[in-house]
This record gives structure tokens, C-alpha cells and sequence, in this order.
């Protein structure tokens, strides 16, 4: 997979706002991504080195309309802590 490919989104909420500041960054990733590919593309892509990677698998929410029953996408969050001599990314700096 290409670094692109496993880098989906940025995650812009409040909690992943606070962590800006101290240099944790928070996206949506592959499902199919392990800890080591996501490290590799977030050095390649932003040009900063990472420190630690962390992982969450979220389940799609149940919803309904109706008698129709059906289910928002499942999808994979990664927590990415920069080294403490690493620089910033400089997407984020603009909008904290």
C-alpha cells in the first residue's frame, strides 16, 4: 500500500484539537493498516518523525428508518504521538 493509500483523513473534533498542542495527532486510517505501515506513511507524507502509534477499530452504528434496519461504515482511528524533537505538522498548526 502506498502512504497515501493508508492515510485517509484527518479527525478535526475537540478532543483531537487538544492534542495538537502536545503533539498528537489523531486520523482515519486503512482498515488493513498495522501500526508499523501507519508510522512509515505519517513520516513519509508529513515529513516528521513519530514516536508512537496507537489504534482504535470503531463498529458502524445500527440506524434506522423506519422498518428498514441498516449500518453506517466501520472504520479504523490511529492516535499518532510525535517524538519530542520532531517537528509540528504544519496542517494542523493553522488551525489550532
Amino acid at each position: 500500500m502506498k502512504a497515501y493509500d493508508i492515510i485517509i483523513k484527518p479527525v478535526l473534533s475537540e478532543k483531537s484539537y487538544e492534542g495538537i498542542a502536545i503533539k498528537d495527532y489523531t486520523f482515519i486510517v486503512a482498515k488493513s493498516a498495522n501500526k508499523t505501515e501507519i508510522k512509515t506513511a505519517v513520516e513519509e507524507i508529513f515529513n516528521v518523525k513519530v514516536d508512537r502509534v496507537n489504534v482504535v477499530n470503531y463498529q458502524g452504528k445500527i440506524k434506522r428508518m423506519g422498518k428498514t434496519q441498516g449500518r453506517r461504515s466501520s472504520y479504523k482511528k490511529a492516535f499518532v504521538k510525535l517524538a519530542a524533537d520532531s517537528k509540528p505538522i504544519e496542517f494542523f498548526e493553522s488551525l489550532s
